[in-house]
């Protein structure tokens, strides 16, 4: 669980789409070395994804065309995906102490309970950020930021 104390040492993003910049993967390593993630995501990129969804309805015999987005990860919705605006969403979600509520811990430990507010992620999912997507930051692809 993190205290009041704990604040954000590093945060990368990495855009979906460099050429559409309304969706980002994020990445938050803790001063207590826990990593959190989340996705931000724009206004425009729910709308495109809407409408991904009706045209695929459309294809499909029987559905209904319907407008629609269904997230099953965490999405932060924010009105421009750059890395003021995200910094500054993360430290009014930490002030307001509903970070955990909104990014997913990564954890490697499997037989640890969800947390009371918020979610953890697998083995699996802790392997890639912790190992992976900190290789890509290596390698120049993912934008890193520390924060201290």
């Amino acid at each position: 669980m993190m205290r009041a104390a704990d604040f954000p040492v590093q945060i990368w993003v990495e855009m979906h789409d460099p050429n559409e910049r309304d969706a980002c993967d994020v990445i938050v390593k803790m001063e207590n070395g826990q990593y959190y993630a989340a996705v931000f995501v724009t206004l425009p990129y729910l709308a495109r994804q809407m409408d991904l969804s009706y045209e695929m309805c459309k294809e499909i015999p029987y559905a209904t065309p319907v407008r629609y987005a269904a997230l099953e990860t965490p999405h932060i919705l924010i009105s421009r995906c750059d890395r003021e605006s995200i910094e500054d969403t993360i430290d009014n979600l930490l002030m307001l102490d509903v970070f955990e509520n909104l990014f997913t811990q990564v954890t490697e430990d499997e037989d640890l309970p969800d947390v009371a507010n918020g979610k953890r992620a697998t083995t699996e999912v802790a392997a890639v950020v912790v190992s992976e997507v900190l290789l890509v930051d290596d390698r120049d692809r993912m934008l890193a930021t520390t924060v201290a």
